[in-house]
């Protein structure tokens, strides 16, 4: 991860009016990539993940202090095997050579998912990365791999339930603290690139009032500009929650 201010083409924007706490992209899109250039699957994968490398700078330049990115889905596993070996290889790797230089630049990396069914090897290297970087405050980098949104749901009423907490004591506060995302705030914004227009099992619980932001852009072309177009189009929103607008006096 290159520092900040050694990114890309240097152009600078407007400031922007207020920035979002925490963000969370879908990266969809990389075998359209691949397929519109004429190359096969895998490099698309691996087109992405080499992208992270230019979104990760941005991400901390904007100021976003939290990061969600959607890497695996419980649902990945139905993909042909040899599709799944890469992406389990290409996770791998990203830990094997990622993981100190993003802990000197100061990033937690955090795991959200289940690490039931990884190569236990994958998840040795999960723990280590979250152990090494679990004091690390300029950036908190959520990988969702190996995650699903109904699953965390199920896992947080297994959770509540063998912790034995009566059900008239359960609200949303208890179930919020028992997902993966425990203890942080619900994402304001969800980038999804590639175009289509759906959650896809995605922090189905934290995206209630988020807003949705989608891009036809392909996760491998999504850069520092998008990033920002993303982040402009956020701050001309108005969040209600629900609520009416107060009227003015």
């Amino acid at each position: 991860m290159d520092e900040p201010d050694a990114m890309g083409s240097g152009r600078a924007y407007a400031p922007l009016s207020h920035i979002p706490a925490h963000v969370a992209i879908i990266m969809d899109g990389n075998g359209r990539w691949a397929q519109a250039r004429g190359l096969n699957r895998a490099a698309g994968h691996r087109a992405g993940t080499e992208n992270l490398r230019r979104v990760l700078p941005a991400v901390v330049e904007f100021g976003i202090p939290i990061l969600t990115i959607y890497a695996f889905s419980t649902e990945n596993w139905g993909r042909p095997q040899a599709e799944v070996r890469l992406l389990l290889g290409l996770i791998e790797r990203m830990l094997d050579s990622e993981t100190q230089e993003l802990h000197r630049n100061g990033v937690q990396i955090r795991h959200i998912g289940r690490t039931s069914g990884l190569p236990p090897r994958i998840v040795a290297k999960i723990h280590e990365a979250e152990e090494l970087t679990r004091h690390n405050e300029r950036l908190i980098l959520n990988v969702a791999f190996n995650y699903g949104g109904r699953a965390e749901i199920v896992d947080a009423v297994r959770a509540i339930v063998a912790e034995g907490i009566p059900p008239e004591e359960i609200d949303e506060k208890t179930i919020g603290a028992h997902l993966t995302t425990g203890g942080l705030p619900d994402p304001d914004l969800i980038i999804r690139t590639g175009g289509d227009q759906r959650l896809s099992n995605f922090l189905i619980w934290q995206a209630a009032y988020s807003e949705f932001y989608v891009t036809p852009t392909y996760w491998p072309d999504f850069d520092r500009d998008e990033l920002y177009k993303a982040l402009l189009a956020y701050a001309g929103r108005e969040r209600r929650f629900g609520r009416l607008k107060p009227a003015r006096k």
